[in-house]
């Protein structure tokens, strides 16, 4: 594969993945065997400096409103097309594309360094940015592909369609829809500014339980619908003035169609407006937020269909200004692109029950869900792949640097000590059970070291070999007891794909694969957002809601087995998996967060 130019090669029928990031717009190419040969990006504060952006967003004064330049995505898709057009792509082999919308690449200390502590941000949102305070400005820091950053929105003007249908070839598009936007700066994921408007939301419905019964989350205020309710409020001619709302995701294929791309109802989950049940907009949390908002968004549609927009065109036909400018072939389809994490999902190629775990500065976990429990932690999402299912993701802060910091503490800064730890001390740690939170957790909300001996009794401290598997035991029993809350199930073929810096350790994932009581594998991600969407192509092209997933990625590499679950696991476990959990809720009682 190259990164950026062609391979002399045969030519190949492929589909596109594109990735519209944070920090990034990025592209992959995937042949008919599922194999990635070509991939290209555009980095906006590097390659579009015009636009005055950190790490791809502006941070406002209040540091609380995060807003990017719309034209800035669109500029960015005009020279990422021009990179592979003068790289000799042949894009008359593309079958169909399909994207993710608002991702994270690196983060940049310099932006993090603005937000407050106060900001909302470190609380309640699942992403542990408070971590890279410490760190210089110039650091640029490893990739975080799990954390969800799919709530973007772009605000249309009135006529803006028209513009859309009418592209010049002979023009680049951000040319042609510089005065398409009744708002330039959209507000991104990063966005903390709307806790009024979250209140708000939440005592209109009944309650933060209620709207996550709905919508499969309580409110954020990097949501979309309560980012609606403020630019409503704060702006109402700017509202007025819309005609239509996109997701980032149907914003970026809208640009491919040429028309207004629906929002997929995976994607449309993190708006706290998707009644999730039953995939339509939520009538209570629509007239909430905004008038006359469920015109401006327009019916959702399952993530894998490939979009139509009307009589006037074939279903999902790309826009004739790419078959004219870039020689796209007329028959290229576009299928609902959907957001970053979903499109990871498919990337990974979850399965019913699977479990994908990233352990890296926070550990994720995605579940794949039959029967889903919304609470007051986590998220819910319709499946990306499989519109009668669900994902859920779960974020928990306290990953690699709490491990590390055992290590140090505890193995004289050695892996290959930990290591041993872990092999020298049996499942269940003789009933040891450990706590271990250096700054405050998301999943559940404590901070400190609480460490419990088989009695239950609290102690000071554990034997160096008894702290390690505390701490790794006790970070995969919260993972599973808190993944059960939401309706998970380990079923009889549940896998476990593990990614991240610890999954290189195969004593890690050992205790992983005796917790859950299921075998563990480990996957390459790199690029899972823009793969996944690729496949997601594929999945489309092949018939959508009408074929399984996993047989549209039969030709896929299959994962590799690391663990499987030690003879007599399952017993061990089960009898400390409540102790664990009525040890947490003491906890909890004592600091006054216990859950109601």
């Amino acid at each position: 594969m190259r990164s950026g130019a062609m391979e002399e090669s045969a030519v190949r029928r492929c589909c596109l993945g594109w990735d519209f990031s944070t920090q990034q717009v990025k592209v992959v190419a995937v042949d008919s065997e599922l194999n990635v040969y070509y991939e290209d990006s555009v980095h906006f504060d590097r390659d579009l400096p015009e636009f005055g952006t950190q790490g791809g967003v502006h941070v406002h004064k209040d540091r609380l409103t995060v807003t990017s330049p719309v034209l800035m995505w669109v500029q960015a898709l005009d020279l990422i097309l021009e990179k592979m057009k003068a790289s000799g792509f042949d894009f008359s082999q593309v079958l169909a594309l399909s994207g993710a919308g608002q991702g994270i690449v690196p983060v940049f200390p310099r932006v993090i360094s603005t937000v407050p502590s106060s900001h909302p941000i470190f609380k309640r949102s699942p992403c542990p940015l408070d971590i890279y305070r410490t760190l210089e400005p110039s650091t640029c820091l490893p990739a975080l592909p799990l954390l969800p950053q799919q709530h973007g929105s772009v605000y249309w003007k009135a006529g803006a369609s028209q513009a859309l249908m009418s592209l010049s070839p002979a023009l680049p598009l951000h040319q042609q829809l510089q005065a398409c936007f009744s708002i330039n700066d959209c507000p991104i994921w990063m966005d903390s500014s709307t806790t009024a408007q979250c209140r708000l939301l939440e005592a209109a419905v009944g309650g933060a339980q209620a709207l996550s019964c709905l919508t499969g989350s309580r409110a954020y205020e990097r949501f979309t619908g309560n980012q609606i309710a403020k630019v409503f409020q704060q702006n109402p001619e700017a509202y007025s003035d819309t005609e239509r709302i996109s997701l980032v995701s149907s914003f970026a294929a809208s640009l491919f169609l040429g028309s207004y791309s629906p929002i997929d109802y995976s994607d449309g989950s993190g708006m706290n407006l998707l009644h999730i049940q039953e995939k339509v907009w939520s009538q209570a949390c629509l007239a909430a937020c905004a008038p006359h908002l469920e015109e401006k968004l327009g019916s959702p549609v399952p993530s894998c269909s490939v979009v139509s927009i009307g009589a006037l065109s074939p279903q999902g036909a790309i826009s004739s200004y790419y078959i004219q400018r870039y020689g796209f072939a007329p028959g290229c389809k576009v299928v609902a692109f959907t957001g970053d994490n979903p499109a990871s999902l498919a990337g990974m190629r979850l399965e019913e029950g699977d479990i994908a775990v990233s352990l890296g500065t926070s550990d994720t976990l995605f579940l794949w869900l039959q029967e889903p429990i919304p609470a007051l932690e986590g998220h819910i999402f319709c499946n990306p792949v499989d519109s009668q299912h669900y994902m859920a993701l779960l974020c928990f802060k306290n990953g690699s640097l709490m491990r590390e910091k055992i290590r140090d503490d505890s193995a004289s800064c050695s892996w290959s000590e930990f290591s041993k730890a872990l092999r020298s001390t049996e499942m269940g740690n003789s009933g040891n059970l450990g706590f271990y939170f250096d700054v405050m957790e998301i999943t559940p909300e404590i901070i400190g070291y609480h460490r419990f001996n088989a009695e239950n009794v609290e102690v000071s401290a554990f034997p160096g070999d008894v702290e390690i598997r505390a701490l790794i035991e006790g970070q995969f029993m919260a993972k599973r007891i808190h993944a059960e809350g939401l309706g998970y199930r380990v079923m009889p073929k549940t896998k476990i794909l593990a990614t991240g810096g610890a999954s290189h350790n195969r004593d890690i994932l050992q205790v992983l694969a005796d917790v859950f009581g299921a075998p563990v594998y480990v996957i390459d991600t790199a690029n899972s957002a823009c793969v996944g969407s690729a496949y997601r192509a594929f999945h489309g092209l092949a018939g959508g809601t009408d074929v399984a997933f996993s047989e549209a990625m039969k030709l896929a590499p299959d994962p590799s087995l690391a663990a499987t679950p030690s003879p007599g696991a399952s017993q061990v476990y089960e009898a400390l998996l409540p102790r664990y959990a009525e040890l947490e809720q003491r906890i909890l009682s004592q600091s006054g967060r216990a859950l109601e």
